[in-house]
């Protein structure tokens, strides 16, 4: 039998269990040692991954009689590698068409993802579902699209409510803001910079994204063929000012959110919003509120005894511009993360006659070209949005548990591979790991956003000693001119940048709405790896982002490019769907933290 009858053999066996409603069927398809299930909303309404068979009964059990999921087939064609027969899958339900992915070990299933992609009768109005523009025939009192689009402008947030408010126009805002856009769902989104992108101007002049280009392609647009493999922050602001002009996003600039509240009784939220340039303040009542802030909320600047002293300039490395101006003077940047070691690099390009990086724990450091291998059909993937999409779908095809694992003998190929930079970078007082289990750089992002560098050349200027390192030190003391270490010793300094992060979004939430809500929500971010900074337990997605949470109404949007891109989708569907008044029963395991004060009739509003 090939590969693809493999596949297809099992799905319909699958899918004959599945409309028997017989879970112990549906079982014996799964291998015994290990198995997940990794579904997107298609069955949960939720983003869930089950680990066990166990686990998959119990989700079963709660889901299968009212999912109706069936004429499930394979999408493609099917590869063999390792003992590991795969391929992409397509089935529906009475609502939705999906996608997903299937792996099969020895003819029994290792992981299979199932996804929703899309909502019968409220589809995307993109690519088939296109709108027609211009309506052909003689129309009495014709408006034309800037007509159209200008009364929006002035109806939506005064004399019409939006549905949805996204407070946060970054990337993360702007991807969902497009994809609810694309779906029909009124949206503002509320910015309190002058103009789309600036979250990236604003940022140090020598930023660049970290991420190559075939990765950050954005909903519905790619970018350009032209386009540079990293590019810098302005012309990424550039860009995403474009895209928000050419996707017709309701986009409120120079607008910051002063408070919010939510009114039970109505089922919708009271957010008042402040125009920067003059003071008038404005009421919304969306339905539902998106926080899209960045996962990360206000900056962690550590306090130390004596910096109230200090003569020279202290900053934290979000308020950081520029390292013109720093020319011949000494310059010490606590932190050892990417920002630290970008700042590093600039201040040295600049002239700072001293440069000194303080590490207080290791860090991953790897090639960024090293890590970022172009995938095979990356031409494909630059060229037409149905690849970037299928790209996804390999991504999402991983639970994080087995990435986890995969990601180890990587990481150990890449120490033996750059082992002569390894050590110079540890011979210049430079501390390295690989994170606690080895596996590497995407798992502290995903653990804990920070302890990773992707080098870009800082490294060289540490390792050749061009850039000084204080490691596995803390400071005891910061003085008129200069800053004391833990281990006694001293480092004079005109500059002092704190890299160190940011707090937990959960703070911003309790400054936005209260304390109670932001208690309720609990961490954001992480996956309960119980390593440093991601506490457990065991969540087996990332806490808190694109899915209900444990308040009504209330969503949290953030992450990278990729990220944004792919996880907006599923976002935007659930709230598509709540508007639209289509049933969202929401799964809640018990295996996993369970919000019991929220019921699924609650989410269906």
């Amino acid at each position: 039998m090939g590969s693809s009858q493999e596949i297809s053999a099992w799905l319909s066996k699958f899918g004959d269990a599945l409309l028997r409603n017989d879970t112990s069927g549906v079982l014996e398809l799964f291998l015994e040692e290990e198995c997940y299930w990794r579904d997107y909303l298609a069955f949960t309404w939720n983003l869930h991954t089950c680990e066990s068979k166990n686990e998959i009964a119990q989700m079963l059990e709660e889901t299968l009689q009212r999912t109706e999921a069936e004429h499930w087939e394979i999408d493609g064609t099917a590869t063999e590698s390792g003992g590991v027969v795969e391929a992409a899958i397509r089935f529906e339900n009475p609502i939705a068409r999906c996608r997903g992915y299937l792996r099969l070990r020895e003819g029994k299933c290792w992981v299979i993802v199932t996804t929703l992609w899309q909502l019968k009768g409220h589809e995307e109005q993109a690519g088939p579902f296109r709108p027609p523009g211009v309506v052909c025939g003689a129309v009495k009192g014709r408006k034309t699209w800037l007509q159209i689009k200008k009364q929006e402008e002035l109806e939506l947030g005064h004399c019409k409510q939006p549905y949805c408010v996204i407070i946060g126009g970054g990337q993360a805002g702007i991807a969902l803001g497009a994809r609810l856009k694309v779906l029909g769902v009124p949206t503002i989104i509320v910015e309190k910079n002058e103009k789309p992108g600036d979250t990236w101007r604003n940022r140090f002049s020598t930023l660049n994204t970290h991420t190559p280009v075939w990765m950050d392609h954005f909903p519905y647009m790619n970018f350009p063929s032209t386009w540079p493999l990293f590019s810098s922050k302005d012309q990424m602001g550039d860009f995403l000012e474009c895209y928000v002009k050419l996707m017709g996003l309701n986009y409120w600039c120079s607008s910051e959110c002063k408070s919010a509240s939510f009114d039970e009784k109505e089922s919708c939220w009271k957010v008042t919003v402040e125009n920067k340039k003059d003071g008038s303040v404005i009421a919304l009542c969306p339905v539902h509120l998106i926080l899209a802030t960045g996962w990360a909320g206000f900056a962690n600047v550590p306090r130390f005894i004596g910096a109230e002293s200090f003569q020279g300039v202290q900053v934290h490395s979000s308020k950081f511009h520029t390292g013109e101006g720093w020319e011949g003077k000494q310059c010490v940047i606590i932190g050892a993360g990417v920002s630290a070691h970008d700042i590093c690099q600039d201040l040295w390009e600049q002239g700072a006659s001293q440069v000194t990086m303080v590490q207080k724990s290791s860090t991953t450091v790897v090639g960024q070209l090293t890590i970022f291998q172009p995938p095979p059909n990356e031409d494909e993937i630059n060229a037409s949005t149905s690849a970037v999409e299928n790209f996804d779908m390999l991504m999402f095809s991983v639970p994080y548990k087995v990435l986890t694992r995969l990601q180890v003998p990587l990481y150990e190929q890449i120490a033996k591979a750059d082992k002569n930079f390894y050590d110079r970078l540890t011979k210049a007082g430079f501390k390295l790991d690989f994170g606690e289990d080895g596996s590497g750089l995407y798992l502290k992002l995903l653990r804990r956003s920070g302890g990773y560098y992707l080098d870009v050349g800082a490294s060289e200027l540490i390792a050749s000693g061009e850039i000084q390192v204080k490691s596995g030190v803390s400071v005891q003391e910061i003085r008129a001119k200069s800053v004391l270490f833990t281990d006694g010793s001293e480092v004079a300094a005109d500059l002092i940048v704190y890299a160190t992060g940011y707090k937990n979004m959960k703070e911003f939430i309790a400054k936005l709405i209260s304390q109670e809500v932001s208690d309720k929500v609990g961490l954001i971010w992480g996956l309960g790896s119980d390593t440093q900074n991601d506490p457990g337990p065991w969540a087996g997605e990332l806490r808190n982002l694109w899915k209900p949470l444990a308040h009504p109404n209330l969503w949290i949007m953030g992450g990278p490019f990729c990220q944004s891109r792919q996880m907006s989708r599923f976002l935007a569907i659930q709230l598509k769907a709540r508007m639209e008044n289509i049933p969202t029963p929401v799964f809640w395991p018990d295996c996993h933290t369970t919000p019991q004060a929220l019921s699924s009739k609650k989410l269906t509003t």
